[in-house]
């Protein structure tokens, strides 16, 4: 499961590049932060023992994954994104 998002974090990694500068320490940092939040907490909850710390972490996941969606949302508004 964490691969999928783990090429998310290559892709939010590669399209951010493009971004302006004065972004660099507002959305860009928030969408990376965001995107590696999502793996790096599906694989916390897998190294976990009991199923309801496995949930706590995922639930953390799927909230940096919402985070997530906003800012690319965001970006594309205001046409950070190349056509």
């Amino acid at each position: 499961m964490w691969e999928k998002s783990h090429a998310l974090v290559l892709f939010i990694y590669h399209a951010t590049k493009s971004f302006p500068k004065e972004e660099l320490f507002g959305l860009t940092s928030q969408m990376r932060r965001a995107s590696v939040s999502i793996p790096a907490n599906i694989a916390e909850g897998a190294g976990r023992e009991s199923i309801p710390e496995r949930l706590h972490f995922l639930q953390i996941a799927n909230g940096s994954a919402s985070e997530l969606q906003y800012f690319l949302l965001l970006s594309n508004d205001l046409h950070y994104f190349p056509a």
